[in-house]
């Protein structure tokens, strides 16, 4: 499912019209519609407050593996040719494969601000939805969250 196709959704559960959801987000009428229709994406900001005020995780309307990230960068590890592999050459499946291999972690010397660095990178790209600043803010407030980085 779209980002368009959960905001639809978040709104229908809740018996609200386009307007009323735009009322609650001070947004206007025609930017609900336009995201519904998949015409544009609510920003990273716009997405915190729906979440905030319909009370959902940011990662459903995303459609974000809840449990299913990579423990180092974030990535979603929706796809199980994304996985690392353990020294013994399973998979593992905390981990993605940009990040672990072998048992251990591609780059051991790289540090959070420098992973924050290289996923902005590859999120903050044209058609991505998300601006440089709107990634970094987003990478910022989840690796801290990961396995690797809360240790």
């Amino acid at each position: 499912m779209s980002i368009d196709e959960r905001i639809l959704e978040i709104r229908s559960e809740r018996g609200l019209t386009q307007q009323e959801m735009a009322d609650r987000l001070s947004v206007t009428r025609q930017a609900v519609s336009r995201w519904e229709h998949g015409e544009t994406a609510p920003g990273i900001d716009t997405l915190r407050l729906i979440a905030k005020v319909f009370g959902v995780p940011v990662s459903r309307i995303l459609e974000l593996p809840e449990n299913n990230r990579c423990e180092s960068c974030g990535m979603p590890l929706a796809d199980p040719s994304l996985l690392g592999t353990e020294a013994d050459g399973s998979p593992a499946t905390r981990y993605c494969k940009w990040c672990y291999e072998d048992g251990d972690y591609t780059a051991p010397e790289i540090t959070m601000g420098e992973m924050v660095d290289v996923c902005v990178g590859h999120m903050a790209t044209p058609g991505s939805g998300f601006s440089e600043a709107e990634a970094r803010d987003y990478m910022e407030r989840l690796l801290p969250q990961l396995e690797r980085w809360s240790r």
